[in-house]
């Protein structure tokens, strides 16, 4: 990437996607009518208010909240759009909304620490593993299963194989930017969807880290002992962060490739080729991430 250029992240949502700038927070959704709703709104993330928030290892620990709350707040947008939601009354039941938000947040959490963390421990003692070795190792083993078994079912539904298409449509976009061409559709159509900085490659890279990091706790003997383990959670991620920030710019490298190559070859699942008319919303969304100003366009439907 070149030196004038910011860093932009992403997420797909229902009919749409989400970008992220230092500076702002846009989701383009594509309604029923064929237009473009855009919402666009100043963010600065909490890594930039604070030098400690900054800090490495805690600064990935904090985008990983802020990429959740965010995230959540764009899906229920993008629903609300999809669902050709009348806007004044989406305005009316705004304490509703941040209410339904929060209690969403809570519950994917604990969804998350049920499936991800608490089944494997189970499964893992089922199995009888003895040693502190052994038994993170299998640990770790389950949970990717899990995580393979999870996609496996929520892509036999048609309206999350959409979502996966404005996934790459969201990469497209983000490369053609990158490497500092034109915001255009046949540009962005060069390129393939896959990207190393992508959230399918974190959550591999997030699952691979904490078998290394629970060895080092040893087998859990007790309740305390799991809960425990709660606790290395953000330090995890702040670790997995790290690690992908450090192979996106080495990753022309022969060993990055290598380590970045299961997360890559996970996107074939996460991220599918996406329509040119998908490929158009992302690259609104991007544009409105960077301040770009739709108000001529006919097509684009600015909210505050």
């Amino acid at each position: 990437m070149s030196e004038n250029k910011v860093n932009v992240g992403g997420q797909a949502v229902i009919e749409g996607v989400m970008m992220r700038s230092p500076e702002r927070v846009a989701v383009a959704v594509r309604r029923s009518d064929g237009k473009i709703v855009l919402k666009n709104n100043p963010y600065i993330s909490f890594t930039k208010r604070s030098k400690f928030w900054n800090l490495p290892i805690i600064r990935g620990a904090v985008v990983l909240i802020e990429s959740m709350v965010l995230g959540v707040k764009a899906l229920t947008f993008s629903g609300d759009i999809a669902a050709d939601e009348d806007i004044e009354k989406k305005k009316e039941k705004k304490g509703w909304k941040n209410l339904w938000l929060g209690l969403t947040v809570l519950f994917s959490f604990a969804v998350g620490l049920l499936l991800f963390f608490y089944i494997p421990l189970i499964l893992t003692d089922l199995l009888g593993a003895k040693t502190g070795f052994m038994f993170n190792l299998v640990d770790g083993i389950i949970r990717v299963i899990i995580f393979l078994a999870y996609l496996g079912l929520i892509t036999l539904w048609k309206e999350i194989r959409r979502v996966f298409q404005y996934h790459g449509a969201e990469h497209k976009s983000i490369f053609t930017y990158e490497d500092n061409k034109d915001l255009t559709i046949e540009n962005a159509n060069s390129y393939k969807p896959y990207h190393p900085r992508c959230g399918t490659s974190f959550i591999i890279m997030v699952l691979l880290v904490s078998i290394i990091v629970f060895m080092f706790l040893g087998r859990p003997e007790t309740i305390a002992d799991r809960l425990i383990r709660l606790a290395f959670v953000p330090l995890i991620g702040g670790i997995s962060y790290e690690l992908i920030k450090l192979s996106d710019k080495r990753k022309n490298n022969p060993l990055v490739k290598a380590f970045i190559a299961p997360g890559l070859w996970m996107q074939k699942i996460t991220a599918r080729e996406p329509d040119e008319s998908m490929l158009e919303v992302a690259i609104v969304a991007l544009k409105g991430s960077l301040g770009e100003d739709f108000s001529n366009d006919p097509n684009v439907i600015k909210m505050e």
